[in-house]
């Protein structure tokens, strides 16, 4: 009797000695983009300004010469850049370019405003930082007061998911401010 116990026990012991389920930590995506090169484009209209090689730039409004889009097909991403000509309607251009990202609001965490200015190329805007599920995580204008408009917006063509666009987000986030830092008005 004794001799059965032990070996119950012993059994017991052996099959408990098994890992126990534990519940996997968070994962985060880890995408990693090539450093980014630039390289001045001159995309007949009254600007230019550096893009990055790994865009492809396409007018595809022949109504709108100047609506360009900066095509990043390996992210499924475009920003889409709408140029305007100042003729005494600089406040409507403002006004319209400053409502663009409040239609984000909604899907919205945080809409986060940085003036821009850079006296040396007579360049002045503001860049909006979207977080959260809205549908463009990122927007600007840029404009010398005077003459010329530029308006650009980040838009994935996929459902909008923060966490998940985020490191590309954060990359052509970069190359929109860089847009800005080397746009010229000719």
């Amino acid at each position: 009797m004794m001799h059965r116990i032990f070996l119950t026990f012993i059994l017991l012991v052996i099959c408990s000695c098994s890992d126990s389920t534990q519940p996997k930590p968070s994962g985060f995506l880890a995408l990693e983009y090539d450093l980014a090169q630039y390289s001045r484009v001159d995309p007949d209209c009254p600007f230019s300004f550096e893009k990055n090689d790994f865009s492809d730039l396409e007018k595809d409004n022949p109504n709108q010469p100047c609506w360009l889009n900066l095509n990043y097909s390996g992210m499924n991403a475009k920003i889409y850049l709408s140029y305007s000509s100042v003729e005494n309607n600089l406040r409507e251009l403002l006004i319209d370019a400053q409502k663009l990202p409040e239609k984000h609001t909604i899907k919205a965490d945080l809409i986060e405003a940085s003036i821009y200015e850079n006296k040396a190329n007579q360049t002045f805007g503001n860049f909006y930082n979207v977080e959260g599920d809205a549908a463009s995580p990122a927007q600007f204008y840029i404009t010398d007061s005077t003459s010329h408009f530029l308006t650009g917006s980040l838009y994935f063509e996929v459902k909008p998911n923060y966490d998940s666009i985020l490191p590309a987000a954060n990359y052509l986030k970069n190359d929109m401010r860089h847009l800005m830092e080397t746009l010229e008005w000719e």
